[in-house]
Formats: C-alpha cells, sequence, structure tokens
C-alpha cells in the first residue's frame, strides 16, 4: 500500500464474532487490498441494514471471499482506480461486506456515480435498498405502470425506496406500517393508501381497494396467507425477508384459480456478474428518477462510526422511519 493510504484503519468488528449490539466496536485492523479489477474507496458513510443485524447474530455469513466484518454499501472517494473510474471520483457501492470501516474494495462494476445533489450520506442509503427493490418488484415481481403493488414494512429502507420508486414508474402504491404515525409517514412518500395493520386487515383494505397485482414482502408468516386474498389474478407475491416467520400456510387450490406467481430472493449471494448487470439498469432507471426529485432516500438518523453499536439498537427498536447511516 502506498503512503497515501495507510496499512492499517479503523473499522467495526464483532466482539467474539457474533452477540448483541453491544458487541460492536472500532478496532484498527488492515486496509483491505484491491483485487484486478476492483477499486478502493476512501468511505465518507454507510448504510445500516437489516442483514447487518443478522450478520452480528452470527446466522447470515458473508459469501466467500468477502470481508467477515459488516457493510453492504458505502459512499466515498476512489483512492485506487480501476475499469471506469478514476482517483477522487465519487461513488456509491454495492459491497458483499467490509462498509463499516474507513476504507473498502468492490468490484468497479458494482460502483455508481453519486447522483447530483445527494452528499455521502444520502448516496450511502442507496444501493442495498434500490438494487434490492429494482430486482425484487420490477423484474421478479414484473411491476408496470397503473398496476398496484403492496408494499410492507413501508417505512423501513426498502420499503420507503419502494413506494417512491413504483409511484416513479407509474404505478399506485398501498402501504402497511404498524401505528398511525408511520401510515401516516408512508402516505406522505407517496403511498394511495396507508394502512395500520394494528387497526385495519390490510387484505380487507387491499380488496376493498380493488386487489392488488405485485406484493413486496418482507413479513413472511400470516401475512403471507392474507397477501394471497388481497392479490389479482395472476398477482405476483415476491418475498424479502421473513420478520413474522420462516413458514407459510398457503392455499394451492387459491394459488391456481388466481394463477399467482410467488416468488423471492436474496441480493448478497448474487454472483459478480449478476450484481454488475444490476448497477448497469439501476444507473440507467433509477438514477435518471433521483434526478428528477421521484426518488430521494429518506435519513432517519446518522451516527459516527464509533456508535455503530447505538445504530444497530436503534434499527432493532423499529422506531425508524426510512435509513440509518454510518459516517466516517
Amino acid at each position: 500500500m502506498s503512503n497515501s493510504v495507510p496499512g492499517s484503519m479503523r473499522a467495526v468488528v464483532v466482539d467474539g464474532g457474533k452477540g448483541p449490539a453491544e458487541a460492536l466496536r472500532v478496532d484498527t485492523i488492515p486496509t483491505p487490498r484491491p483485487k484486478p479489477g476492483e477499486i478502493l474507496m476512501a468511505v465518507r458513510a454507510a448504510g445500516v441494514n437489516r442483514p447487518d443485524l443478522l450478520q452480528r447474530r452470527g446466522r447470515y455469513p458473508p459469501p466467500p471471499g468477502a470481508p467477515d466484518t459488516l457493510g453492504l454499501e458505502v459512499a466515498g472517494e476512489v483512492v485506487r482506480a480501476a475499469g471506469r473510474w478514476k482517483e477522487g471520483d465519487r461513488v456509491c457501492a454495492l459491497l458483499g461486506g467490509g462498509g463499516y470501516a474507513e476504507y473498502a474494495a468492490c468490484d468497479a462494476r458494482h460502483a455508481l456515480p453519486l447522483p447530483a445533489g445527494l452528499g455521502f450520506a444520502e448516496a450511502a442509503a442507496l444501493p442495498e435498498t434500490v438494487f434490492t427493490v429494482y430486482a425484487n418488484v420490477f423484474e421478479h415481481g414484473a411491476l408496470k405502470a397503473g398496476e398496484t403493488l403492496l408494499v410492507h414494512g413501508a417505512t423501513s429502507g426498502i420499503g420507503v425506496t419502494a413506494i417512491q420508486m413504483a409511484k416513479a414508474a407509474g404505478a399506485r402504491v398501498i402501504a402497511t406500517a404498524r401505528g398511525a404515525d408511520k401510515a401516516a409517514a408512508a402516505q406522505a412518500l407517496g403511498a394511495a393508501v396507508a394502512i395500520d395493520t394494528t387497526i385495519d386487515d390490510f387484505a380487507e383494505v387491499c380488496r376493498r381497494e380493488g386487489g392488488v397485482d405485485v406484493i413486496l414482502d418482507m413479513v413472511g408468516g400470516d401475512y403471507a396467507s392474507k397477501g394471497l386474498e388481497a392479490l389479482n389474478f395472476r398477482g405476483r407475491m415476491v418475498f424479502i425477508a421473513q420478520l413474522g416467520g420462516p413458514d407459510a400456510r398457503l392455499p394451492i387450490g387459491v394459488i391456481m384459480q388466481k394463477q399467482a406467481v410467488i416468488t423471492g430472493s436474496t441480493l448478497r449471494p448474487r454472483s459478480a456478474d449478476e450484481k454488475a448487470r444490476l448497477a448497469s439498469v439501476v444507473e440507467r432507471t433509477v438514477w435518471p428518477w433521483i434526478a428528477d426529485g421521484k426518488v430521494r432516500p429518506r435519513i432517519d438518523a446518522t451516527f459516527p462510526l464509533a456508535d455503530a453499536a447505538q445504530a444497530h439498537a436503534y434499527l432493532e427498536g423499529g422506531r425508524h422511519i426510512g435509513k440509518l447511516v454510518l459516517t466516517v
């Protein structure tokens, strides 16, 4: 490593390899060395995501070859160039891990230019959520203009992004949230209908609203069967998490009658080439929406890198509306 990039850096580690939020601390570890085709970034901000919580608990190991430290999305400046990037470029990037640190290496194809008008904290909140929403709502879910999307967990980072991206694409959005304040926030973000699931049956409300064509479900459990009730003929239900439980009972006859498609995916284990393909289509499709002001990351709170434990505890508490970001 040259003199301009130190051989060691500050990064967040988990004491004992796994544990509660309090197990997170900052330590000094070697600065990553970029492989051929990779850039090295001086990280200015890193997004905090639920998969980070799972990894901290020992339940979501990094894919082969990825750093074993946390952090799936960052924004910063290129300090070692590769591909189309040059030193000094301001970029945000999707990572396999290692974002909670002063430096991060990534495949040059997985980086995108910092959108005009956004700072590092806002840009760091984009890659994991935008890639996830695009792949699941628009590719697996095949959402089209004029259709209706049902988004669960509407005030999560994924939820607020999905509402905005679906609306930008010309779709109508119905959103669910727990509590009147969160339902109101979802409506303010562009949802045509926001359902407080603590008082209303979302399947009944959706049926009164004409049903839904695509469901983005990060809850699973009992929500799955209710989602099927709300789904229109040839509707698509896409699972991206299982916060409400890993098992669901679905009536096969209803699936057959509705010709429903039930699918799901994860982002992190995808191949480097597949992530590069997604990065390209996201830049062509979503970056113009950001430039036009149709999509904008909503940051609930930022925390300094040294306070990663507090950020995790806050995310686990579920009070946030939008994304949490670490600043470096």
